[in-house]
């Protein structure tokens, strides 16, 4: 008799940022567990975990991955958005995690063994000023990343988006009861890029992958003014340029500039990313395994992407889990068209809950070789970190409306 789902719980927890976590049982006392995490509005997945997914999955055999996607997907008839494909996600790499330990390999072998020896990932340097910020990436590179992404605060503007708070190699965007508003300044900031481009280019060289995110906050002309003017410092991407739910927008930046462009962690699902890869409008998709139906759904993405020449570079911000970021790098480490791998370091605390095996040197990161996705949740230590519950910021122009990212 093959092995049945005995139970599926929901654990949320705040080592440093609020993750859900699902972890499933099978009859042969098999467990696995995957990320649910949706930033800012976890509860929602948790919810939608509890009261609508995990009852349907008992008796189930966990070995049927992709007929238990198929059932998850097609079986709520309201398909597809953030809250659906996240659980979807969570359940996926619990089912991948599962069978690993039952075949006793880690999940990368499962999907057709190493592509390559390690995956690139690139650390997120800022700064106040220019000097802080030459500062940050001169302690990436003294660490090893191969890749920096470069972020600095905009003069004029009392915050923005994307600075680290503090020490460390991660930042918490995400704080208080009510969202942070936050004031943005487009001409400032596309007159300040290029200037402190310039200044990491001069004095470290072009020996490293540089990148940028502009999160989303320029119009398409815009953003075809902004990667014309980065040209000169042969610029790895710059990602999120324009608001991704207009995809034939980045037609228009490409017309205007060679520098290459990222898009793709707020996509939830292949089709909202079709026309863009199809079309050669992006060079990066940066979809994620937690918010993009899991291992299964997001390789199919990069499949499609495979045959267009687009490549990978997930999304891998703190936000997501270890569970998460594990599941993204044994995907890394399979699929053909790997571009990068986003890593931001998670908060202290998270190492209480989550035990992990992947390993960071010479600016590659392997998942390591336990059976699964190689990451164990310990529910007493999740216990100590009750829920917090924090927003993302909300962006505003100086007239006061409401504003992307």
């Amino acid at each position: 008799m093959s092995s049945t789902i005995t139970s599926a719980e929901v654990f949320v927890t705040c080592p440093g940022r609020n993750y859900v976590t699902l972890r499933i049982t099978t009859s042969d006392g098999v467990t696995g567990i995957g990320d649910a995490t949706l930033n800012g509005r976890e509860l929602s997945v948790a919810s939608y975990l509890r009261d609508h997914v995990c009852p349907t999955l008992i008796g189930k055999d966990p070995a049927r991955i992709e007929h238990l996607w198929q059932y998850l997907y097609k079986g709520a008839y309201w398909r597809r958005g953030p809250v659906t494909m996240t659980a979807i996600a969570a359940v996926d790499v619990a089912l991948w995690d599962i069978k690993g330990k039952v075949a006793n390999l880690p999940v990368y072998q499962l999907l057709g063994g190493a592509a390559r020896d390690g995956v690139t990932v690139y650390g997120h340097a800022s700064g106040n000023t220019i000097p802080e910020l030459l500062d940050d990436v001169r302690r990436f590179r003294d660490k090893g990343f191969r890749a920096v992404r470069a972020q600095a605060a905009v003069p004029g503007l009392e915050r923005v988006y994307g600075m680290r708070k503090g020490d460390g190699d991660t930042y918490e965007p995400a704080d208080g009861n009510l969202p942070t508003e936050e004031v943005w300044d487009t001409g400032a900031y596309l007159d300040f890029v290029p200037e402190y481009m310039a200044a990491v280019r001069e004095e470290f060289g072009y020996g490293f992958h540089l990148l940028h995110d502009v999160h989303h906050r320029l119009s398409p002309i815009e953003a075809g003014r902004l990667g014309k003017s980065l040209e000169p410092y042969r610029m790895f991407w710059i990602e999120d340029p324009t608001p991704a739910e207009d995809q034939e927008a980045f037609r228009l930046i490409r017309q205007h500039t060679t520098t290459p462009l990222a898009v793709g962690e707020i996509f939830n699902s292949i089709w909202d990313c079709q026309h863009l890869i199809t079309n050669r409008l992006i060079d990066y998709i940066r979809a994620s395994v937690s918010h993009a139906g899991g291992i299964t759904h997001l390789r199919r993405i990069f499949s499609l992407a495979e045959l267009y020449g687009v490549r990978s570079g997930s999304h891998g911000a703190g936000d997501l889990s270890p569970a998460s970021f594990a599941a993204a790098l044994h995907l890394d480490l399979a699929v053909p068209n790997f571009g990068m791998q986003e890593y931001m370091a998670h908060l202290p605390g998270y190492e209480e809950v989550f035990h992990t095996s992947w390993t960071f040197e010479d600016g590659l990161m392997h998942p390591g070789d336990r059976p699964g996705i190689g990451v164990e949740f310990d529910e007493k230590a999740a216990e100590r970190f009750p829920y917090e519950r924090k927003y993302l910021p909300v962006n505003r122009l100086r007239d006061g409306a409401v504003h992307d990212w």
